[in-house]
């Protein structure tokens, strides 16, 4: 019967184990400094120009269109989502819930959005395109989870296409999602 325990035990610590590798708990995002100056001006999923965010947080740029018609407070952060990673960061989620309130009941309600998913250039371009899908993608679930619907958001990739860093800090500025209205 002890040994049986034993067993038992060992194998209901091998599944813990295993369970905690597969199901990492989330760790929130390092506070962003602020001042790091404006955002690159990027282009549209299309390849046009777009001018500069008014509004940035660690992993999402916000054209100057929603910020002025949400009453979105100017921030400038480095906008980033962490190296390999499609997680939604603390400060992203606040500003998230903001324009999702603004697209259900607010001066955007019934207005669709372009969610544009970028990545750094470390990578295949292939894997870069992929994830910035991701991220693109999880803004619009997130967006989708406040009460936004599906069919008023499109997300794409850009992956690296546009990227400009060169080290880790202007890197940081590759790794968001570019959020604008739809026309």
């Amino acid at each position: 019967m002890k040994a049986a325990l034993s067993i038992l035990a060992l194998v209901l610590t091998a599944q813990t184990a295993t369970g905690c590798a597969e199901h990492k708990a989330a760790t929130p995002p390092a506070q962003a400094p602020t001042n790091l100056g404006p955002v690159a001006t990027t282009t549209t999923s299309s390849g046009t120009p777009r001018a500069e965010a008014s509004v940035t947080t660690p992993g999402l740029r916000v054209s100057e269109e929603i910020a002025r018609a949400c009453a979105l407070p100017k921030q400038e952060y480095a906008p980033s989502f962490d190296y390999d990673s499609a997680s939604i960061g603390d400060q992203d989620r606040t500003v998230l819930t903001a324009i999702a309130k603004c697209l259900s009941e607010g001066p955007l309600k019934g207005r669709g959005l372009a969610l544009t998913g970028r990545a750094d250039p470390r990578g295949e371009p292939e894997y870069n395109m992929s994830l910035g899908e991701s991220r693109a993608d999880s803004v619009s679930r997130y967006l989708h989870d406040l009460g936004v619907q599906s069919d008023r958001m499109r997300a794409t990739s850009r992956g690296e296409i546009d990227a400009t860093g060169t080290d880790e800090s202007t890197w940081a500025h590759d790794r968001r999602v570019d959020i604008d209205l739809a026309n």
